[in-house]
């Protein structure tokens, strides 16, 4: 059948016809696409068309589509079973594998997504502490669990409002939300309740509206006002973990967190999704402590043979200096583009993360974000699915560069993008 046909099924037997919004086309032009094949940085609709894909499932497929080891480690996997609810070694492996990319936590649990990583750390920071306060920030996202699906409320010092319905206000009143890249507001809030807060969490280079790359000065006051108030500095790198360095951001910045949550790319395509600390506080999760989290499918077989597999691939000598040199020359060719055609575009890019937004300079906070601007990336989006390269379908949401991608497809990406800038003119 047609990608309009099961477009048209799909609407009858699921919400929106979609299992997670984004993929509705909500934000872009047109009707969502329906994929049935993929492989390296290519995949195939159901009505036949390739595309050059730089959404990769929204982060994991840093190897690109149907890597031939990681598929043959998970279906290894598979054949010897696809979940025990007990132990099992792979787990053990992966962990022990994570851990030396992470030096500085001792221990690691593994969950099945980012969301339920956050909401387990979150909820570690509270029994750790003995303190009911979370801080977060405008425009970065931390899954759906219920008291982060917040907006920020209406004063320096109150707390978050729910921005979901569904979401009871009990819920969001022990979250505070402040905004990005001001330092003197989140100075101003832990002198006035330091004493609250459990945690601080931070997506430490916010890729969730927008590529909202923050300075160094701004990331280290929010380290020394964590440890300053006795509070836990959460880096969610669900999405920048393994992605944007060997130990993810936390390396990239040089800067130490209390806590960390990832997911994507440590399961290599499969449903995965952890959290990370120091042995003291890792110590108050169940069995050994009072803070209860479980899960039947977390460390399931299947997502840890393919995550090793992943880990071994990105940790091999020059593989993220390889991803550096292929982000640098997609970035030089659409800044060109843009420039050529007299578009007023700019380029965010951190190593194999990038957002292009249809401003003079990109913001490094949400409020910053011209809304106006996204029916532009829309129609982006839409000239160039017409030329066979496929985005992200919103303007908030990055683009990702993986391994798969050979110079080649990039050169043929700036084409279509400069051939599209011209067609506006």
């Amino acid at each position: 059948m047609s990608n309009a046909n099961w477009w048209e099924r799909a609407q009858k037997v699921m919400p929106g016809g979609v299992n997670s919004p984004v993929r509705s086309f909500k934000s872009v032009p047109g009707d969502p696409l329906f994929f049935r094949s993929a492989k390296g940085c290519r995949f195939t609709d159901e009505d036949g068309k390739s595309y050059i894909d730089w959404c990769l499932s929204w982060g994991p497929l840093i190897l690109g589509h149907a890597d031939a080891e990681v598929h043959a480690a998970a279906l290894e996997a598979m054949n010897e079973g696809a979940s025990f609810g007990a132990p099992s070694r792979r787990e053990v492996l992966l962990a022990a594998g994570f851990l030396a990319r992470m030096p500085h936590f001792d221990q690691v649990r593994f969950v099945s997504s980012g969301t339920e990583a956050v909401m387990s750390a979150i909820r570690l920071a509270r029994g750790f502490t003995g303190r009911d306060v979370t801080v977060k920030f405008s425009g970065c996202y931390h899954g759906h669990t219920d008291s982060l699906l917040v907006e920020a409320g209406s004063g320096l010092a109150t707390f978050g409002t729910p921005s979901s319905a569904g979401v009871p206000k009990g819920f969001s009143d022990t979250t505070v939300v402040l905004p990005l890249d001001d330092v003197a507001k989140l100075e101003a809030f832990f002198a006035a309740r330091g004493s609250e807060v459990a945690a601080l969490i931070i997506e430490p280079v916010p890729a969730n509206s927008g590529l909202l790359i923050q300075r160094p000065e701004f990331l280290k006051a929010c380290r020394d006002l964590t440890t300053k108030h006795g509070a836990l500095l959460i880096f969610d790198e669900v999405i920048t973990g393994f992605r944007v360095a060997r130990g993810g951001a936390a390396e990239l910045l040089g800067i130490t967190p209390d806590l960390g949550t990832y997911g994507k790319i440590i399961g290599g395509g499969f449903p995965v999704g952890a959290y990370a600390t120091r042995r003291d506080i890792m110590a108050h999760v169940s069995p050994l402590g009072s803070v209860y989290q479980a899960g039947t499918l977390s460390g399931n077989p299947v997502a840890m043979a393919a995550g090793l597999v992943t880990l071994e691939k990105t940790g091999r000598p020059g593989f993220y200096e390889d991803l550096e040199r292929k982000g640098a020359r997609l970035e030089a060719g659409l800044r060109k583009a843009a420039a050529d055609a007299g578009i007023t575009a700019s380029l965010a890019r951190q190593g194999s993360l990038f957002w292009c937004v249809f401003q003079p300079a990109a913001p490094r906070a949400v409020e910053g974000v011209d809304g106006s601007k996204m029916p532009t990336y829309g129609r982006l989006h839409r000239d160039l699915i017409d030329r066979g390269i496929y985005l992200a379908p919103s303007g908030w949401e990055v683009g990702f560069v993986s391994a798969a991608h050979a110079d080649a497809d990039i050169d043929a990406t700036v084409s279509a993008v400069a051939d599209t800038f011209k067609s506006w003119s």
